[in-house]
């Protein structure tokens, strides 16, 4: 008897012990769904935060200093008529266009003639040659137009960008005594087919959402869509040619304003790029070209970028609810259906493209994230308007030295002190409200 009980009690501890074993990793499923659903909510919190506050302006704003645009041009892009044109129409007193291109057998150049005979009144004008000062082509082109510029403020704009009237003012509207710089991500409009509504959900409820989250807390940095200087500023490091110390110009852009203890800002309201239609290839090589850009200029922070998407979470989210005696399948479904939701509630506040199948998109462009990792880790070369090109190597020490934490904490300590005064604001006007 005594050895029958004391044998019950050897398997009890087993199962006990079995059990412990089988949970350990579902609540580890369970934490690290939790963790990335938190942070997913919170950036599409602060990105409609960005975009639903009322505009304040600035001292620049309001006093309208004159601007010179600088648009480099290479080949004709889906809705080059209308994003080059737009260059014309900008509700701004004072701003000077110069359109830069290598060659004067770019096919664009009959194009930009047109459209400079067609306002006459305004003061453009395009500007040919092809001066080697780095590797990448885009800034070659650029050097001219910024040498030749008239005015201290400088926008370096790509021929892609659509300019709503008051584009210069949203810029100078985000400029603040901080700031070395003022940027806008990408963003798709107008997009037909396929592929092109996969390249919206990479750029906007993606991309776009954790660059505003990043900016929210501090963290902004550069994208070469857009990015207005002083010129002062970047003549301090070293004029325009330092640009080449990365073999993207917005990372070293991104380096040189931290550099000198000063903030890359986003704009309130990113600015469209018209997209038309996509080929997969189109969308692929340009996604994977960025997250190789990445890799190699801003190691640590791409690294994360294996856990992002809504995959995973749905995986351990189906394994927990196993686990728990739920049904897995409707509770991944419901979670999915959660997990989209949200980016299309964002994409809705901020009137980008958003339909009944982009909760598809967002979650085919999850399935192919690992694939750009795995991708953006084992290669380095693209190729960029027909320029072959490489990136550079990875440097994990100096990535390191950027990422301590006591110089992550102070970065963050005025925008979290910022944000904390905000919302006591409103707690106090909707308690004086209700009294």
């Amino acid at each position: 008897m005594t050895e029958l009980i004391s044998s019950e009690s050897q398997h009890c501890h087993a199962d006990e012990l079995n059990g412990a074993v089988m949970t350990a990793p579902i609540l580890a499923a369970a934490a690290f769904a939790l963790t990335v659903t938190v942070f997913h909510v919170a950036s599409i919190a602060l990105a409609i935060g960005r975009f639903r506050r009322s505009p304040c302006g600035s001292t620049l704003s309001r006093q309208c200093p004159p601007v010179s645009l600088v648009r480099p041009l290479c080949g004709i892009d889906n809705y080059a008529v209308d994003t080059l044109s737009s260059t014309f129409g900008l509700d701004y007193p004072r701003y000077e266009i110069l359109f830069c291109v290598a060659s004067a057998n770019d096919p664009v150049v009959p194009l930009v003639e047109a459209l400079i005979a067609e306002h006459p009144a305004a003061n453009a004008k395009l500007l040919v040659g092809d001066e080697r000062v780095s590797n990448n082509p885009k800034l070659n082109n650029v050097v001219k137009g910024w040498a030749a510029a008239a005015h201290e403020w400088i926008i370096l704009a790509d021929s892609n960008v659509l300019m709503p009237p008051d584009y210069i003012e949203s810029l100078f509207a985000s400029w603040r005594d901080d700031t070395g710089l003022v940027a806008s991500p990408p963003v798709g409009c107008s997009p037909e087919g396929f592929w092109a509504e996969m390249e919206c959900a990479f750029l906007n409820t993606y991309q776009a959402r954790w660059q505003y989250a990043a900016d929210s807390l501090g963290f902004g940095f550069a994208q070469g869509k857009t990015m207005l200087w002083r010129r002062a500023d970047l003549d301090r490091a070293g004029g325009i040619v330092t640009l080449a110390k990365e073999v993207a110009e917005d990372a070293a852009a991104t380096k040189i304003v931290r550099g000198a203890d000063l903030k890359v800002r986003l704009v309130d309201s990113p600015f469209a790029q018209p997209l038309g239609r996509r080929t997969a290839r189109e969308v692929w090589n340009r996604q994977l070209r960025w997250a190789r850009l990445r890799r190699a200029s801003f190691l640590l922070y791409f690294l994360p970028e294996i856990l992002s998407g809504g995959v995973l979470p749905t995986i351990a989210v189906a394994l927990v609810a196993n686990a728990c005696g739920f049904s897995a399948a409707p509770s991944a479904a419901f979670f999915a259906a959660f997990w989209y939701g949200g980016e299309m509630l964002l994409a809705s506040a901020a009137d980008w493209p958003v339909s009944a199948l982009s909760p598809l998109y967002g979650l085919i462009r999850d399935l192919l994230l690992p694939a750009l990792f795995v991708g953006a880790l084992h290669g380095n070369g693209f190729v960029w308007r027909g320029n072959e090109m490489q990136v550079e190597r990875m440097r994990p020490r100096r990535m390191v030295a950027q990422m301590r934490p006591q110089r992550m904490i102070a970065r963050m300590r005025p925008r979290m002190q910022e944000i904390a005064q905000g919302s006591r604001r409103r707690l106090r006007a909707l308690r004086a409200r209700a009294l």
